[in-house]
């Protein structure tokens, strides 16, 4: 009977496992079919619906297409179809961030950024603005988009990220393009007013002059294409505002502030800029364009040079295309070629060359949104005169007479739970965002907003023949505003701002105002002829990298949301002037250039700390005899660190920021940390006044914080220091103990060990075994901040690009990650090596090795 039992068991267990087994051959035969019916279509025909005449897509090995078309709108339905298969899961996250869509795809946790980007409602903006648009763009957005449904329904399966996620992609709709549009505005522009609303708590918290002082609008550094730099503003007396005796006087202009709230809040190590890997996240950014006049290059030719950096992620943001099509309006076979780069999720060239006008752009840090002061109506039978915060249950005052806060509900889908119910408070300038230290309500202007301020006008410098027309084409673009830096083929180079710029009338728009009174307002789009344009300068040579770029009047006329610190575009002005006759690799090698300029004067300051460190205790001079005292209060364990921390920040430094420089990595984390301290002291009052205050959201603080450091102003240092010496040794301190944590030794900290790229798909950011098949190996890269090759671990070059207009075969081209985001394609990898190592690669596309032809005719009769 036993015997029988075990046999019985045997069998059973054997045909449960042969069934385990089939089911499991099952589930990875329909796996694998899956993945590989989600690859895109590289080879032979397909009919896409729509088409006049055939379309022919080739491919090279890095999967880069060059498209031939009859017709431009058939250019557009066969991008749209290359898009689709390649990129369609990134599309689908663009447009799902603007229009806070997200939670409807990954859950709860997507509500935070949902209610984010609701407040916006660009949803039905995109409505507006596709109404809108004239004919033939509308026309070219609907055989765009018609080409996207297209690609998605000619995948044999769904794409392999709704696989994972167990949602079927949604198709694609003309407002869609528009929705992906505003998500760059959202990328590029949006800070909600903080640039405003940041200084506005300076000048209701501080003196004025301390306040004129901290938000200075440039330094030193400052290398303007015209004008020059500023001169810094000079440092408050101690009549002004002390710190050292804060605690028994007032600081405040709006009376005494209470004993417990005026002496600045210590700054301990823990609580200083010290944690160089924590402060990764605010890592400084930047773009960089520049053009060289055909008269200084050294071909006679003008030259293009761009590389925009945003945040890495995979897939890029930008996918390469060559888009080929006849000039129809001549009839003499001419033909429109473009090379360059597009947003997957819209029909048009974003960088590149034409053939006759090449173009690129870095983010202009104008001034396109401004905070408008609420004010509650105090005319006869208004509601009481309380503070203005919510309910919003009164009237404010607008030039036409009291309103009511209007109120828009959004429902927002959440995958697996109740939908989310947002209500918004609207009135005739925008939505609230906030309120000012008093609790009046801050509505936010922001071009993004306007009917108008989205549109497709980006199609029309496809067709610039020269410098002047595409310039002209830039004041009628409505996308984020960027420096717009072009060249063309009769050697001539422009700088304008492309995208539209508000008429302010009755204020600079610097400062959060009232505008109830109709004296300031917005008065519509500034004129073309009155774009701040640069042409043809005398110096051949026009840089742009996110700082200022111009003064005067032209300056006005943008305004200042918060220009970044000038050295990386000193730098690069610097790298071209020392350039005889640049050529295109010339121009890449600025692009790479990682020397730590910026640094080397801090590099100084620490020398000259170090000497004195070393005098022994007792010795003359002020300066040598406060260190002195600092050493002596100090353990000998501490001496032996500074030591080390000073033996290190002059033998590991071969002014880079290269990999193995330990030396870099040690005086960038001692300047972060004692900017910090400086402006925590320097702040410490607008904290209190406003927890949300920031003020990294004052781009210009080198300026002040090297005042300080040089000059060691008494009444400006900490109260918790005694000597300025010793606060620049505690910021030692603080470092040398962030590098030597779990037994480390500075020695072994070097910049590579930090500077390791993370570039992930955004489902291995939620699922991070997934990372081993989805994202980029990480890699160790030279590049910082404040420098033209500006690396990060998770922000960098998001593409580079060197072309002369005409000689496109001449021209470079990088991209991180690849053409392709199916994980399995071989080129979703494809190129991003050659981005790391700066290796040039050219702009063209390689000769093909697919060729895919979309044929004209009904999906329903193939």
């Amino acid at each position: 009977m036993r015997m029988r039992s075990s046999k019985k068991i045997y069998l059973w267990s054997a045909s449960l496992l042969g069934t385990l087994v089939v089911v499991a051959l099952v589930a990875g035969l329909w796996l694998r079919a899956q993945i590989r019916g989600s690859l895109p279509r590289l080879d032979g025909q397909t009919v896409v619906e729509g088409l006049r005449s055939a379309v022919k897509i080739e491919r090279d090995a890095e999967g880069v297409p060059t498209i031939r078309a009859g017709n431009r709108q058939d250019l557009a339905r066969a991008l749209g179809y290359l898009h689709a298969q390649d990129r369609f899961f990134q599309m689908d996250l663009m447009r799902r961030q603007a229009a806070g869509e997200l939670a409807a795809l990954f859950g709860p946790p997507a509500v935070p950024l949902d209610r984010e980007s609701r407040l916006h409602r660009f949803r039905s903006r995109a409505e507006l603005a596709l109404e809108n648009l004239d004919h033939a763009h509308r026309d070219i957005l609907a055989a765009y988009t018609g080409g996207v449904n297209a690609g998605l329904r000619d995948l044999a399966a769904r794409p392999v990220e709704y696989l994972l996620l167990r949602n079927d992609p949604a198709p694609w709709r003309d407002t869609d393009s528009i929705l992906v549009l505003y998500a760059m505005f959202l990328l590029l522009n949006m800070d909600y007013g903080s640039g405003e609303s940041t200084p506005a708590t300076l000048y209701h918290t501080l003196p004025r002059p301390v306040a004129d002082w901290l938000f200075q609008a440039g330094c030193e550094w400052d290398a303007p294409v015209v004008g020059e730099p500023y001169a810094s503003l000079p440092i408050p007396g101690p009549e002004i505002f002390d710190l050292r005796r804060s605690a028994e006087g007032d600081v405040s202009p709006g009376g005494r502030v209470p004993a417990e709230q005026r002496s600045p809040r210590p700054v301990d190590a823990d609580d200083a800029a010290n944690t160089d890997d924590a402060t990764d996240a605010a890592d400084d950014a930047g773009s960089n364009n520049w053009a060289v006049a055909g008269s200084r290059s050294g071909h006679g030719r003008a030259l293009l040079a761009n590389d925009m950096h945003l945040g890495l992620r995979v897939p890029n943001t930008w996918y390469r295309v060559v888009m080929i099509w006849p000039d129809e309006s001549t009839g003499d076979g001419q033909r429109h070629k473009l090379v360059g780069m597009t947003l997957p999720g819209g029909p048009s060239l974003v960088a590149g060359s034409n053939g006759r006008v090449a173009w690129g752009f870095t983010n202009s840090y104008g001034d396109w949104i401004d905070l408008v002061v609420v004010e509650r109506d105090q005319s006869p039978g208004s509601t009481a005169a309380e503070p203005a915060r919510p309910p919003f249950d009164y009237r404010y005052r607008t030039p036409d007479g009291p309103r009511e806060f209007g109120r828009e509900t959004e429902i927002i889908t959440v995958k697996g739970a109740p939908p989310d119910t947002l209500t918004i408070v609207t009135t005739i300038w925008g939505p609230i965002v906030g309120a000012d230290p008093t609790g009046r309500p801050y509505a936010m202007r922001w071009i993004a907003h306007e009917p108008d301020g989205a549109n497709l006008n980006l199609l029309r410098l496809e067709m610039a023949r020269n410098l002047d027309e595409a310039l002209a084409v830039a004041s009628r673009c409505g996308v984020p505003p960027q420096n717009f830096v072009c060249a063309d083929s009769a050697g001539r180079i422009g700088w304008t701002i492309i995208g539209l710029i508000p008429q302010r009338t009755g204020f600079s728009g610097r400062l959060p105002t009232s505008w109830a009174d109709g004296g300031r307002c917005w008065d519509g789009w500034l004129a073309t002829e009155r774009y701040p344009r640069i042409v043809d300068p005398d110096s051949g040579l026009i840089w742009t990298a996110n700082a200022r770029v111009v003064d005067g009047e032209m300056l006005r006329r943008m305004g200042d949301g918060g220009f970044a610190l000038g050295a990386r575009a000193k730098q690069i002005r610097d790298d071209l002037l020392a350039l005889p006759a640049p050529t295109e690799l010339d121009l890449l090698a600025v692009q790479l250039d990682d020397r730590a300029l910026f640094l080397e004067r801090w590099r100084e300051l620490l020398f000259e700390l170090a000497a004195v460190n070393a005098e022994p205790a007792g010795a003359t001079g002020v300066r040598q005899s406060d260190t002195a005292n600092a050493v002596s209060r100090s353990d000998s364990a501490t001496v032996a660190n500074r030591t080390e921390f000073f033996r290190l920040v002059r033998s590991s430094w071969d002014g880079h920021a290269s990999i193995g420089s330990v030396g870099y990595r040690l005086v960038r984390a001692f300047r972060r940390d004692i900017s910090k301290r400086i402006y925590t002291w320097l702040t410490a009052a607008c904290t209190r006044q406003d927890t949300l205050f920031d003020f990294t959201d004052l781009p210009q603080r080198e300026g002040v914080v090297w005042q300080l450091v040089t000059r060691r102003p008494a009444h400006l240092l900490g109260p918790r220091f005694a000597t300025w010496d010793e606060a620049l040794l505690a910021s030692v301190d603080s470092t040398t103990a962030l590098f030597t944590r779990a037994g480390r030794s500075p020695a072994s900290r070097t910049w590579g060990e930090r500077n390791t790229t993370r570039i992930q798909h955004p489902l291995s950011l939620a699922v991070p075994p997934l990372g081993r098949w989805l994202d980029m190996e990480p890699r160790q890269l030279p590049g910082g901040s404040h420098m033209p090759r500006v690396v990060h671990p998770t922000s960098g070059a998001s593409h580079r690009l060197v072309v002369s207009p005409g000689y496109e075969q001449d021209g470079i081209f990088h991209m991180p990650t690849g053409q392709c985001g199916h994980p399995f394609s071989p080129f979703y990898r494809a190129g991003h090596r050659a981005w790391e190592e700066g290796r040039p690669t050219p702009l063209l596309p390689g000769p093909g090795r697919h060729l895919l032809v979309l044929r004209p005719g009904s999906v329903s009769g193939e």
